[in-house]
């Protein structure tokens, strides 16, 4: 009886000194051990609770830095073995001396479950980092201002009034060569308050003007194509200059699309671009599983796929990703300016609901998805600032402002008429609203229909995908 309290009281301590290191080494009589170990431990947990609290911007801008996801990795393990150290050097303190059969199996396999206890979220966290890291090498480029950024905790966008982000969304289709870009927006947004605007082109917009360049020089009255299989709409640009070196002399392949792409959506809103992020659409439905879904409100019924293949009902409710990417992606019954307003409905739910608790629930997917089916020339030394600026985006509301009929004719659009519009939009919040140019005929007939109704003037997300 004496031996089996003995063991309860041993079992006791130990897990006392789990869960404040050192107790168990100060009731045997090992002062100076137990409080050493009981400094460590509140060292360690007043800096893990002054992260969480007041440095919770730093603690998240620290989980994409390369160097710091290193040393995370490392740390968290040495911890993990540190702590269960502690358990078992506190159990052997404090166990009783004679101590067999039943008994002694009984406690080893006690202080082995606290010790998985303690380590595996540890263990979790370390590759947790490990996969951040991963990630960030992978997608992101090294720039000479990483170093600079990580040591002095610069922001780079404090000079910068605005930051804006072409997103293309591409669709590399089975039947057809190459990659559509079906989806052009650029994101801007104001870098003190986190105001986002969202600036979204046609697929189908034709005659698009090329910047000054060998790509002006063989299109010199606007990029026209090659016959009926290649029309020369916007969409093509990408693949037009990934298949034709001319386009961009000066550049490799994988870099002449994105380039001559950019700089053309630059010129046709009068924005420069500063970086860009391209997503193919298998890889968005993968990302939107890996998040858990997306609720958005769907209007009406969708009907999607070329046979009508399936249904995405109306309702606010939480998509999958199959179910989002058709939300964002099908025409059946509509068109492609319906689709670009779901679009955005859709980048507005998915910048207010990724909070960075529900992207670590599915963090293994999503970096899995990224590495796969993400591009950008997003440097590693802007990730911090850009993820501090996200929760701000998070919170605020964003705008979007559509060049779709009847706001522009998408056959000969008016150049000078988008970038005013673009100017007066960032410079008052919203444009003043305006007579718009006459449609084309094929245009006409597509306004027709009330599901094609777009508005002419920035409108927020948040009531208009309500």
């Amino acid at each position: 009886m004496r031996e089996s309290r003995s063991l309860g009281r041993a079992l006791g301590l130990t897990l006392g000194s789990a869960a404040l290191w050192g107790i168990a080494h100060l009731w045997a009589g090992r002062t100076k051990t137990g409080l050493v170990l009981a400094g460590v431990y509140v060292g360690l947990l007043a800096t893990a609770i002054a992260m969480i609290t007041s440095f919770r911007s730093l603690a998240y801008s620290l989980l994409v830095r390369p160097g710091w996801l290193v040393g995370m990795v490392i740390g968290t393990l040495a911890v993990a073995v540190l702590w269960s150290g502690v358990i078992v050097s506190s159990y052997r303190s404090v166990r009783p001396s004679r101590l067999h059969g039943a008994r002694r199996w009984w406690g080893i396999a006690l202080v082995s479950g606290l010790c998985a206890l303690v380590a595996t979220p540890l263990m979790y966290a370390s590759r947790l980092a490990y996969l951040s890291q991963d990630l960030v090498t992978s997608v992101f480029t090294a720039d000479p201002l990483a170093f600079y950024n990580g040591r002095a905790g610069a922001d780079p966008l404090t000079a910068k009034k605005r930051l804006n982000i072409l997103l293309v969304g591409t669709d590399a289709a089975k039947n057809r060569p190459g990659a559509r870009t079906d989806s052009v927006t650029v994101a801007s947004i104001d870098t003190r308050t986190g105001k986002a605007v969202l600036f979204g082109l046609p697929r189908n917009l034709e005659h698009v003007p090329f910047p000054p360049g060998p790509a002006r020089d063989a299109f010199p009255d606007g990029f026209t194509g090659d016959g009926a299989a290649s029309p020369g709409l916007l969409n093509e640009i990408y693949q037009w200059a990934e298949d034709n070196p001319y386009m961009a002399p000066d550049l490799p392949d994988g870099k002449r699309g994105i380039t001559v792409l950019r700089s053309t959506v630059s010129g046709i809103l009068g924005l420069p671009i500063d970086y860009y992020a391209m997503v193919d659409m298998k890889g968005f439905a993968q990302i939107i599983d890996a998040i858990g879904g997306v609720t958005v409100t769907v209007k009406e019924d969708i009907v999607y796929g070329t046979y009508r293949d399936g249904l995405v009902k109306a309702g606010t409710r939480k998509l999958s990703g199959a179910e989002a990417l058709w939300f964002g992606r099908s025409r059946t019954d509509s068109d492609d300016y319906v689709r670009m307003s779901r679009q955005k409905c859709l980048l507005n739910a998915i910048a207010k609901q990724a909070d960075p608790l529900t992207v670590l629930g599915g963090f293994d997917h999503i970096t899995s998805a990224t590495k796969r089916y993400v591009s950008t020339d997003i440097p590693q030394s802007l990730l911090p600032a850009l993820l501090n600026l996200s929760e701000k985006v998070r919170l605020s509301h964003i705008t979007s402002l559509q060049f779709v009929p009847p706001l522009i004719n998408t056959v000969h659009p008016d150049w000078p008429f988008i970038r005013t519009r673009v100017e007066e939009t960032l410079t008052n919040g919203k444009p003043p609203a305006i007579h718009n140019p006459t449609p084309s005929r094929h245009e006409a007939s597509s306004q027709a229909s009330p599901s094609t109704s777009v508005a002419n003037d920035a409108v927020s997300l948040d009531s208009a995908c309500e």
